[in-house]
């Protein structure tokens, strides 16, 4: 086992705050010649300790391991948190994961982290810790903004309340969600909007409220413009939620494949319209809108 520098945490969103964290992470692992690993807990502690209050989810495991990734690590580990892990106190959670299964040599914490069952681990107890069992420990400070500090209750609240420009701000890119084009009805192609039909996300992934948008499609190493229906098709009478892309100047199939969808801005709600004309006009009007705000 090599040597590391650690840090742990659920990093939901890996947001402009959890990136300080990592930033500081990478430079201490340079500086000391180890790896840096960043440790991801999932589920969610809350889904396991108490899923009555666990969060909807700003990113999925397979989007948060990207993005960690990207933050330049040398390794993410998932580590599954279960009842045995969360009943571990912050003295063995120390010394049977870090110390034992990570080769922990320093620890990098953000300014609020809790540790161990119940949030019981301090940063005090954490550097006595430390001081005994020979690892250092760095607490990286609040990312603020408008003098609050950036964190994923702040963002979540932001993209359930349809405000993109903060969420935006905060993670330091675009909200987004991932996934597979599955086949769909062809109905889009028959009034000359043809649409992707994205498989709905896990039911954890929080979505902001459902409407028309302005999108970026992201597809291998492609970005595209588009315009999405997100939610249900009434005036085809289908109830359920979708995510219903139109691609601006794409031409192809996209069956199977992964793609990744950038929410941009609102342009209205899901409405239902008396004729298909009234829907392909309104669509147009849609369209023009989606690529004035894609516009640089």
């Amino acid at each position: 086992m090599r040597p590391a520098a650690v840090t742990v945490g659920s990093f939901d969103g890996v947001h402009r705050g959890h990136q300080a964290v990592l930033a500081e992470l990478t430079r201490v692992a340079r500086a000391q010649g180890v790896d840096s690993v960043a440790i991801t807990l999932d589920p969610h502690p809350l889904e396991v300790v108490n899923p009555s209050a666990a969060p909807r989810l700003l990113t999925l495991a397979d989007e948060k391991r990207d993005l960690l990734e990207a933050a330049g690590v040398d390794r993410v580990e998932l580590l599954p948190f279960t009842q045995d892990l969360a009943r571990l106190g912050p003295e063995e959670f120390t010394h049977e994961v870090l110390l034992a299964r990570f080769g922990m040599r320093h620890l990098v914490l953000g300014y609020d982290h809790g540790f161990g069952r119940g949030r019981s681990g301090d940063v005090d107890l954490l550097r006595r810790l430390g001081a005994s069992a020979g690892f250092g420990v760095d607490v990286v400070d609040a990312v603020r903004d408008r003098g609050q500090p950036v964190s994923s209750t702040l963002i979540r609240v932001a993209v359930a309340h349809g405000d993109l420009v903060d969420a935006e701000r905060w993670l330091g890119r675009r909200y987004s969600v991932r996934g597979v084009v599955a086949r769909g009805a062809g109905r889009g192609r028959t009034i000359g909007v043809p649409t992707i039909n994205v498989a709905s996300p896990d039911a954890r992934k929080l979505l902001p409220p459902d409407g028309v948008y302005a999108v970026r499609v992201v597809w291998r190493d492609a970005r595209y413009g588009g315009m999405m229906n997100q939610g249900p098709r009434p005036t085809f009478g289908i109830t359920e939620r979708a995510l219903e892309v139109h691609l601006f100047d794409f031409e192809g199939e996209l069956y199977g494949e992964s793609v990744t969808i950038e929410w941009v801005r609102r342009l209205r709600d899901v409405q239902t319209f008396p004729s298909r004309d009234a829907l392909v006009e309104q669509l147009a009007r849609d369209a023009q809108a989606a690529r004035d705000s894609l516009k640089p």
